[in-house]
């Protein structure tokens, strides 16, 4: 699931020891060294296994290294970073330039961190290479300046989408990948369902923002229940996309919180595994007993100055960066949740199995 140093990070140095053990077999049998496997990037920037007679007759997979290696906590903290305009005029703290928001992501890049979905957060699916770490990057309102589609069918130059997919084309360990809260409408209302269908057919999520951005603690439980299930119902209408996180309007809950998770309207029944916040920290790892799928906090991506700086991206980040021991670390195996035996969390009683602690080195 979880690179600490750049200069020697674990999923590097697991990829050398294979391909030193591939040219010893190459070697042995004859081969040039020019046949050793090489890794590659897909369009969307995810790097695909490496390929070579030597890996796929008989080498075995290489298992990720002993959690001690990497300092592995995956019941560590993680950042759910929230995004709205990405526009060259910001109006507010909620916009990002396009040249800040590249920044950041190549800051996260750098250090390691390895985008994932809300959905994927929530349910635990959390699949990423040993010593990364996970990073959510949200997005409110489904605007135009997030995504749109060119004359040719690819996500317009500065949007955040086609921001995302330079980095990602850069950083092979860095996914293109984000979950979009959708509300009316979406993306400037142009080709509405061509733009759903090729968000989710290109691995983002689609998530709920309620039909009109309401404040939900000032509507009735009806109207509550109106506003969730008729913007699934628009999502799940356009594509085959199953809706299954929601970002709260205003960061506000309805009167009856429990009608942002579930409920039934119109003949539509929606779940919520994640209810999201606007929030100000880190998320807790849901593997822990911390995890509140009715209360996951955001942050607001933000330099570090001007109003709330301090509850923003960039003093989260450095805060991260200077603790990792708090930070959540992958160990490689999604099978298995790893912590060192020192920790003050503890896992949750329904992931009692599969977690393991382990002696962290002095």
């Amino acid at each position: 699931m979880g690179l600490s140093s750049r200069h020697l990070a674990p999923n590097r140095l697991r990829a050398l020891l294979v391909s030193t053990v591939a040219l010893g077999l190459l070697a042995a049998s004859g081969c040039a060294a020019g046949d050793s496997p090489q890794a590659s990037s897909s369009p969307d920037g995810n790097t695909t296994a490496p390929t070579s007679s030597a890996t796929s007759s008989a080498a075995p997979s290489s298992k990720p290294p002993a959690p001690a290696e990497v300092g592995a906590n995956e019941l560590g903290k993680i950042p759910i970073l929230m995004y709205h305009r990405i526009t060259p005029d910001p109006q507010s703290v909620y916009d990002r330039t396009p040249e800040a928001f590249r920044a950041e992501l190549q800051r996260l890049a750098e250090e390691n961190y390895v985008p994932i979905t809300t959905s994927d957060y929530a349910a635990g699916r959390i699949d990423t290479p040993a010593g990364t770490h996970p990073v959510v990057l949200t997005f409110d309102d489904a605007s135009t300046s997030q995504f749109r589609l060119d004359s040719s069918g690819e996500p317009a130059a500065n949007t955040a989408v086609a921001i995302m997919r330079e980095v990602a084309a850069q950083h092979p360990d860095f996914r293109a990948t984000a979950s979009f809260y959708i509300t009316t409408p979406p993306f400037g209302g142009n080709k509405v369902a061509r733009s759903l269908r090729w968000l989710h057919e290109h691995g983002f999520e689609l998530g709920n923002h309620t039909l009109n951005h309401p404040t939900l603690s000032a509507e009735s439980p009806s109207e509550v229940k109106h506003q969730i299930a008729g913007m699934q119902r628009r999502i799940t209408k356009a594509t085959d996309a199953e809706v299954s996180t929601i970002a709260l309007p205003h960061g506000v809950h309805p009167t009856r919180e429990e009608l942002a998770r579930s409920g039934e309207s119109d003949g539509i029944r929606y779940e919520h595994d994640a209810v999201l916040l606007v929030g100000a920290r880190p998320a807790p790892a849901p593997f822990t007993r911390r995890f509140d799928p009715l209360n996951v906090p955001r942050i607001r991506s933000q330099d570090g100055k001007g109003e709330s700086a301090k509850f923003g991206s960039k003093v989260w980040l450095d805060k991260l960066a200077a603790n990792p021991a708090v930070r959540y670390t992958s160990d490689g195996n999604p099978d298995v949740i790893s912590y060192p035996s020192d920790s003050s969390r503890k896992p949750a009683k329904r992931y009692a199995e599969r977690a393991e602690s382990y002696q962290p080195r002095e």
